[in-house]
């Protein structure tokens, strides 16, 4: 019984923590208005970078150490993407303008960059186990592919499902190295900063599998508002058996290769809408 409720309290402080981070202090849609966002994240890392020293100091090297510095990695990453105005100098710099194929998906490179370089510096620091090395990768490319193969062959038709007007092959045909460059970029940040960063610690507080669930979560509310799609309840409802999806496959193979391959497939459709939506 009293294993039991430790599970559910932690389950409960964990998930309220991804809905802070991921909802509240989102790096795209943050809730709160200046200087109220700032504030508030600036306060959030110091209690977590706080929250991680004082459990380590007092339980040494523990899994509640490991989720508050993955939190805090988190947050922080999140807010340097959010700040940083790396995104418009680059578009400046190249005369690209942000409305343009082109400019979506070098802001969505740009984007990616922050949060992949500072969650591998972290992690190569803290020694934390992402899913990127180890596992059985070939079973989890395989299914990756698979999958990948299916999202592309019914990807116009989840277009217009999303509320895409008027999507032919030969209008996507000229939009295909801005599709890839988007999707490799969206695909490894999101399941790095959701997966890969949180499954593991998580998982040794209350299980791989309610870790999964605690996740997938803030992951689909963390879409909440996107305006690429005419129904967006709709999305929010793809998105959720998705995400549980992603993390079985990294969970069942402990590679996160697979998780990546299959979710670049899912953004092929959601790219297309917006990028039909520019014209």
């Amino acid at each position: 019984m009293k294993k039991t409720w430790s599970i559910i309290l932690n389950s409960i402080l964990l998930l309220s923590l991804g809905l802070l981070i991921f909802v509240v202090f989102s790096h795209i849609r943050p809730m709160l208005a200046e200087p109220w966002d700032k504030v508030g994240r600036i306060i959030l890392i110091a209690a977590l970078v706080l929250a991680a020293a004082l459990t380590r100091k007092k339980l040494g090297p523990s899994s509640y150490t490991d989720v508050f510095l993955a939190f805090g990695v988190a947050a922080i990453v999140m807010a340097l993407d959010y700040y940083l105005p790396t995104s418009r100098i680059l578009g400046e710099l190249l005369q690209v303008p942000i409305d343009t194929p082109l400019g979506i998906a070098l802001d969505k490179l740009d984007s990616s960059a922050i949060i992949v370089a500072g969650i591998l510096v972290t992690s190569h620091l803290t020694k934390a186990d992402l899913f990127l090395k180890g596992g059985n990768v070939k079973k989890s490319l395989t299914i990756g592919i698979v999958a990948f193969a299916v999202c592309v062959s019914g990807s116009l038709f989840v277009a217009t499902l999303f509320g895409a007007q008027n999507v032919t092959v030969a209008r996507v045909v000229p939009w295909i190295p801005y599709i890839a460059l988007f999707i490799a970029g969206n695909a490894f940040n999101e399941e790095l900063l959701f997966r890969g960063l949180f499954l593991k610690p998580i998982g040794s507080l209350t299980s791989k599998w309610l870790a999964n669930v605690i996740i997938a979560i803030p992951f689909v509310l963390h879409h909440t508002g996107v305006t690429y799609t005419t129904d967006a309840l709709l999305f929010l409802a793809f998105l959720l058996p998705l995400s549980l999806a992603w993390g079985f496959i990294t969970l069942k193979t402990k590679s996160i290769w697979g998780s990546v391959l299959f979710h670049a497939g899912t953004d092929i459709p959601v790219v297309i809408a917006i990028f039909a939506s520019l014209d």
